[in-house]
């Protein structure tokens, strides 16, 4: 709850961060973990979705594109986590290069001006094209490409589902980067795109054949504690968003990452 409250309000589930925490105190680094980490996003995201619906922050155009790019990507994900990266040692690796990578890409957004804001306002679809697609929130115009924002959804997608985070931790930052999107808009949108792609993910999980003596089906009880608490918590942050600059969570979860990286390549450093 505590881990979602804060990562649902910049539009991630919080799953990148349960997966650190089952390897360091439950030594639970097999494909299952990333497996159960999808059940968590099951379970925790739709209570973050209602909220943002409710206030017309839900800019479903945009969850659409991720969630189509995306669903192709999740199957390749789920393979190169079954057969690459099965053991403990290639996924720490793993893990430590894109908590870093997300740590980057946040530090270099902290100067955007839009996460000094603290009062969201609705999102209206201007227009939709199979090339472009414009929107409006408050007095701001934006767009993005829809060819792009597919091709894009697709590689983060490989990326999520082998993680097992659904690929809203990296979509979000990339949004913010490289189409200049607002986060008061987009978080609802990718919270949606993660809910939808990690349900193709854990059924890829449990259903693609996977190498003699790895484990890839997820444990239920341990993803249902983790997704019944973080369904309160993005709940609650959804519906405290507005209030909180995003500077200030975008810090938070830069320094965690930095922290959780290094502890990954030098398990002395913490």
């Amino acid at each position: 709850m505590g881990i979602t409250f804060f990562t649902s309000m910049v539009g991630i589930s919080g799953a990148f961060l349960l997966v650190p925490f089952q390897i360091s105190l439950f030594g639970f680094a097999s494909p299952s973990a990333s497996a159960t980490n999808l059940v968590f996003n099951l379970i925790a995201i739709p209570g973050g979705i209602y909220r943002y619906w409710r206030e017309n922050r839900l800019f479903l155009p945009l969850a659409l594109i991720i969630t189509l790019g995306g669903i192709p990507g999740t199957l390749i994900g789920v393979w190169l986590r079954t057969h690459w990266l099965a053991e403990r040692a290639a996924f720490e690796i793993f893990v430590a290069v894109i908590l870093f990578y997300l740590a980057v890409r946040m530090l270099l957004d902290l100067r955007r001006k839009e996460l000094t804001a603290a009062v969201a306002e609705p999102v209206r679809l201007l227009d939709w094209n199979r090339h472009t697609i414009r929107f409006v929130q408050g007095e701001h115009t934006y767009a993005f490409g829809v060819p792009s924002m597919l091709g894009l959804s697709f590689l983060i997608a490989i990326i999520g589902s082998a993680y097992g985070v659904g690929g809203g931790a990296f979509m979000v930052p990339l949004c913010l980067t490289l189409y200049g999107l607002p986060l008061h808009a987009i978080a609802g949108a990718t919270l949606t795109a993660t809910l939808l792609t990690s349900g193709f993910a854990l059924a890829a999980y449990i259903w693609l054949p996977v190498p003699a003596g790895v484990i890839a089906q997820p444990d239920g009880w341990l993803g249902l504690a983790f997704g019944l608490g973080g369904l309160v918590g993005t709940y609650l942050g959804a519906r405290c968003q507005r209030y909180v600059s995003q500077r200030v969570l975008r810090g938070f979860l830069t320094l965690l990452l930095f922290g959780l990286a290094l502890d990954y390549i030098w398990p002395s450093s913490l």
